[in-house]
């Protein structure tokens, strides 16, 4: 009981000191945006995306552009497909070793270029190596365990 008599006097506090905050100004509100000319004519600007882009930047970006793959990456797990707006601002080729689809966490060597309908495989080579190595590692296993009966 105590301390719900100190909880209920601090919550007291706590909203006398921030009624301010609650409180209408006068002159804050507006009744209708077509009332007054001054709201409809503000001379407000913000730049919250930056600068303008000179010609010059924009025809670097477009060389770069035209360096890498036109067509579409999509991630072989899931389906995803690679939008540079939502990775950084980056081509795919740009992405380091470590990136990993934004959707399943799948790895960079999962994606695969599409053409068409089809999908191809990865710039670094996709799962064959790992495929080889594992069924060698699986033939290896089964080959010393023969071996282990016979001589041992």
């Amino acid at each position: 009981m105590k301390s719900f008599i100190v909880s209920l006097i601090l919550a007291i506090i706590c909203f006398a000191s921030t009624s301010s905050a609650f409180s209408v100004r006068p002159g804050a509100v507006v009744s209708s945006p077509l009332s007054t000319a001054s709201a409809s004519a503000s001379t407000t600007s913000l730049n919250v995306f930056g600068k303008r882009k000179t010609k010059a930047q924009i025809e670097e970006e477009e060389a770069l552009a035209a360096t890498y793959w036109q067509g579409e990456w999509v991630c072989k797990d899931c389906g995803y497909i690679y939008q540079k707006q939502e990775c950084a601002g980056m081509f795919f080729e740009e992405q380091g070793a470590g990136f990993r689809c934004p959707q399943c966490s799948g790895p960079r060597r999962r994606y695969a270029k599409k053409v068409g309908d089809r999908v191809g495989t990865t710039l670094d080579g996709g799962d064959a190596p790992i495929l080889i190595f594992s069924f060698g590692g699986v033939a290896l296993t089964i080959a010393f365990g023969i071996w282990a009966v016979e001589n041992l």
